[in-house]
């Protein structure tokens, strides 16, 4: 499994999944909010295993 999240991409994941939770927490949003769970795992873990079916990749290139 190799990184295939780039950098914004990685950062626009992380505060969009904690967004989500915590306007879940504050009971703002309904219980779909913990869907937030997703964009802050693949963050997290720099790899979206959505990402390769649809042949995509935002990491940079290694050189």
């Amino acid at each position: 499994m190799s990184s295939n999240v780039g950098g914004i991409d990685r950062i626009l994941r992380i505060v969009a999944g904690v967004a989500l939770i915590a306007l879940t927490l504050a009971g703002t949003i309904g219980a779909w909010g913990w869907i937030g769970v997703v964009p802050l795992v693949t963050g997290l873990f720099k790899f979206c295993p959505l990402y390769p079916i649809l042949g995509m990749n935002t990491c940079p290139m290694k050189k």
